[in-house]
């Protein structure tokens, strides 16, 4: 359950974001099955697994450890969930405040043809209102409070994630928008994402893949050496920028001479980014996910000097 695309399949089923932090927590003298962070809040997040019909025992396990971590998002995930235990799941979804959310997922296993068995994800408990929380989670932010830019920001990619919904490609979830200069989504493994960016004083937008991660170099040039193969697949050049000031690298391409501030323009924007990301996200996915640093051997390489062509 704690590999990475089973945690991507089980956020994208809930609407989180989530990123392994720990297996097997000491929990007092228990120990938590997996605890996560659902990077797009930073909060914890708890999951108890449970490969048979759900009992007492996990129950009070499950409470145990939420109080004893301060878990706001508490997952219990069975093989089948007894009508007792969801609605034991309900009821403390009613009686606590929003800090507070229960999830029971009942789980299956599926294959396709010859395929490996992949698990699937049914929600059988989930907090009040829990859709239109998700749908509506830019608001939670007051706007009028917020800068000019900061609005912006906000609305702006408010506006994008409903194309990405409406577009139905691999981004088509939920995702909370933040008053910042770029939006973030998963792509399956810790410390890479497929981000869009705003730069105004370049009147730009761009999409892009960014690493940031201890091996975030590596994982650049391991990349890099697909190149050809990766804008072949693309239709379109990239510019490849190993970032020297820092340890952080990406990958993006740009749309120039816009206006983020104009409003009129924003769906000729928004759809262009739209389709840039699904197009990132199908094309380095699978890429993404087999990269291993220990295959670069960096004195083979190139002294990189800023963007590399």
């Amino acid at each position: 359950m704690a590999r990475e695309e089973n945690l991507l399949t089980l956020g994208e089923t809930l609407g989180l974001e989530l990123e392994l932090e720990a297996q097997e927590r000491a929990v007092g003298p228990f120990r938590a099955d997996i605890l996560c962070k659902d990077i797009s809040t930073n909060a914890w997040v708890l999951i108890e697994n449970q490969l048979e019909r759900t009992d007492h025992s996990h129950l009070g396990q499950l409470l145990t450890y939420a109080s004893g971590l301060e878990a706001v998002t508490i997952v219990w995930i069975a093989a089948r969930f007894t009508e007792e235990h969801r609605s034991t799941l309900d009821w403390l979804n009613r009686i606590t405040d929003e800090t507070f959310r229960f999830f029971g997922v009942e789980v299956e296993l599926w294959r396709i043809g010859e395929s490996p068995a992949a698990p699937r994800f049914n929600i059988v408990s989930k907090p009040n209102n829990w859709n239109k929380l998700v749908t509506q989670a830019a608001r939670a932010i007051d706007e009028v409070e917020l800068t000019g830019t900061k609005a912006l920001q906000l609305a702006y990619w408010s506006a994008l994630g409903s194309v990405l919904m409406a577009k139905g490609g691999p981004l088509a979830r939920e995702r909370k928008p933040q008053p910042q200069s770029w939006m973030s989504y998963s792509i399956g493994r810790s410390g890479f994402g497929v981000n869009a960016a705003m730069v105004r004083p370049k009147r730009q937008v761009r999409a892009e893949l960014y690493i940031s991660n201890a091996d975030a170099k590596a994982f650049f040039h391991l990349l890099h050496e697909q190149k050809s193969e990766i804008e072949s697949e693309l239709g379109y050049a990239l510019d490849w920028d190993e970032l020297p000031e820092g340890r952080d690298t990406r990958i993006s391409t740009p749309l120039n001479e816009i206006d983020p501030e104009d409003r009129a323009d924003w769906p000729r924007q928004h759809d262009w980014l739209a389709a840039r990301l699904n197009e990132f996200y199908r094309v380095f996915v699978n890429r993404v996910k087999g990269l291993d640093a220990s295959a670069w051997h960096p004195e083979d390489a190139p002294e990189a000097q800023g963007p590399v062509v």
